[in-house]
């Protein structure tokens, strides 16, 4: 009998220890809010019944403190003009970048045109020479003759658009 008593005592003092060491659950007021105000929460009843807080029902509350944007605070960031898009004409920088751009395009072209001269000789009007496995294989054939087809009409369509760049920067086209 000693021995029950012992362990329902030792029960009942683990028992309140284990309660001891968890949070009380406490009332969430809402203060304030009317009239656009932010509203404020608190969870001190004295306050709270001084101050005319309404006692919150349901779940959790979760408050995330912040700050409120002002009008006035917002500013406008002035345009401020970039070296990408504008362009100054008559200024020797410009110039210089002019002068760079179209030797650059203009070498481009020429790689364009010399690769073109390639693959049209490759290509030799639509019947390329057979090329290993291909006299076997006409399917083969067939594919690599429509992916030069394909080759050619890409690098006219590169060379045409090196030609409108060109046409683009200041002094005219050649």
């Amino acid at each position: 009998m000693n021995q029950v008593l012992l362990f329902s005592r030792c029960s009942l003092l683990l028992a309140l220890l284990a309660l001891a060491g968890l949070p009380a659950m406490a009332q969430v007021y809402r203060c304030g809010g009317a009239g656009g105000a932010a509203p404020e929460y608190i969870n001190n009843a004295k306050e709270a019944q001084t101050r005319g807080c309404k006692a919150m029902q349901g779940g959790n509350v979760t408050v995330v403190q912040g700050t409120p944007a002002q009008k006035s605070a917002v500013r406008v960031a002035a345009a401020a003009p970039s070296s990408s898009g504008a362009r100054t004409d008559g200024s020797p920088e410009q110039k210089a970048r002019d002068s760079d751009s179209r030797s650059i395009l203009e070498s481009e072209l020429k790689k364009a045109e010399a690769k073109l001269a390639e693959l049209q000789k490759e290509y030799n009007n639509g019947e390329p020479e057979k090329q290993g496995i291909e006299s076997r294989n006409y399917q083969r054939y067939l594919d690599r003759v429509a992916e030069l087809k394909d080759n050619i009409a890409r690098n006219q369509s590169d060379i045409a658009g090196i030609k409108r760049e060109i046409a683009r920067l200041p002094g005219g086209a050649n």
